[in-house]
């Protein structure tokens, strides 16, 4: 038997016409009409009474339209259900991180749990959120790794998948200094406007900034000189003097050690941010549902800003 024999059958039964059922199919009445026939022959049955108009479904019909309902439901649960099995025996580990965090915080993190990802593979996506966010919808990825912020739910929040705190990252608005250390730019009252580089609409930093600190910012004169939607163009911009950015302190950190950058503003201006894991709805393999249950102790909990003030206490004492 064709499976698509099924589809032929039921809509045949919901219009009752062999002529708009073969064009909904898109075929010729003729052969349409032998699919059909050859449904029957398969079931040793008739499926219809042709003497009716609008055909009507004979009393095996009827019966058989219920199966064939549930035969096309189970069909199409089939691949799911495959890559379950798949996946509860796989030893991969399969992320998405947003940029900024890929390049400094997920390797530091990962090497925590070498135990586990050394005895398979991992694979790391790293892009926009929006992106992230819809590798994991769609079962491409079982983690996502992301900023948040509490007052500001994402929208892997808001369809309630389940993650958990990892660290824990601010953002600080700095800037590039002089030759002698000055900072190029300061976010404070003046005549001027501030110059500011800034995140594209759509990034997920952005909303964090406009929900935490837009408000006091209308109050300072500003003018946009750059708008990116990532975090490590506008450290390049900052670093280049051409303005203030707000950027996560994992990623600027040896910037900030190395003093090239420096905050550009008091510290009330600083956002924190949580960093947090997601995963997948569905069930994970047995080395990602270890890595979950290990990330949950709160040993393995990394603070950007604790860690870089150890490096600036070390630098300091080296002095």
């Amino acid at each position: 038997m064709n499976l698509s024999w099924l589809d032929d059958f039921l809509t045949l039964a919901a219009l009752g016409n062999f002529s708009r059922a073969a064009d909904a199919r898109h075929m010729t009445q003729p052969a349409f009409g032998r699919r059909i026939r050859a449904l029957e022959d398969w079931l040793g049955t008739e499926l219809f009474d042709r003497s009716s108009h609008p055909v009507r479904l004979t009393v095996a019909g009827q019966w058989f339209q219920n199966v064939a309902q549930d035969l096309l439901e189970q069909v199409a649960r089939v691949p799911g259900e495959a890559r379950a099995v798949a996946e509860m025996s796989s030893r991969s580990l399969r992320f998405a991180a947003t940029h900024a965090l890929s390049f400094t915080f997920v390797p530091r993190w990962l090497r925590r749990f070498d135990a586990l990802t050394l005895v398979g593979t991992v694979q790391l996506e790293s892009d926009v959120l929006q992106r992230c966010e819809s590798l994991l919808e769609h079962s491409k990825v079982q983690f996502v790794l992301c900023h948040a912020h509490a007052q500001v739910p994402g929208k892997l929040d808001t369809d309630g998948y389940r993650s958990l705190r990892i660290g824990r990252d601010s953002l600080i608005p700095v800037t590039a200094v002089d030759e002698q250390g000055v900072p190029l730019h300061r976010l404070e009252q003046g005549e001027s406007p501030v110059a500011l580089l800034s995140y594209s609409a759509e990034s997920g930093l952005s909303q964090i900034l406009r929900e935490t600190c837009q408000a006091e910012l209308n109050r300072i004169p500003t003018h946009t000189a750059f708008t990116a939607h990532l975090a490590s163009v506008l450290r390049t911009m900052v670093l280049d003097g051409r303005g203030i950015a707000w950027l996560p302190q994992s990623l600027i950190r040896d910037d900030l050690l190395a003093g090239t950058v420096v905050p550009a503003a008091a510290p009330h201006w600083h956002v924190d941010l949580d960093i947090r894991l997601y995963r997948a709805r569905s069930a994970l393999g047995q080395v990602a549902e270890a890595l979950w249950e290990a990330a949950a102790v709160e040993q393995p909990f990394l603070d950007v800003e604790a860690e870089t003030q150890v490096q600036f206490g070390r630098r300091n004492a080296a002095a």
